[in-house]
């Protein structure tokens, strides 16, 4: 298997379990989910070629984004 293969599969199914863990307020899960997708971001930024820091920012922002932009129930 490849590696950006398996690294995509992991996110996948890992991914539902981190986001478990997100806050009760819209900015608790702006940081969580920006975090959350920093780091996924960096990973595959580091594995695609585009650059860690590139796939961090990108990652961290939209993981914020979505993050704060959900509603609780």
């Amino acid at each position: 298997m490849k590696p950006v293969t398996l690294i995509i599969r992991a996110v996948l199914i890992g991914a539902p379990l981190l986001l478990a863990g997100c806050g009760e307020t819209a900015g608790t899960r702006a940081t969580t989910g920006g975090l959350i997708g920093a780091g996924g971001g960096a990973a595959l930024g580091a594995v695609t070629g585009v650059g860690p820091l590139a796939g961090a920012l990108v990652g961290g922002g939209a993981g914020a984004a979505g993050g704060a932009l959900t509603a609780h129930h």
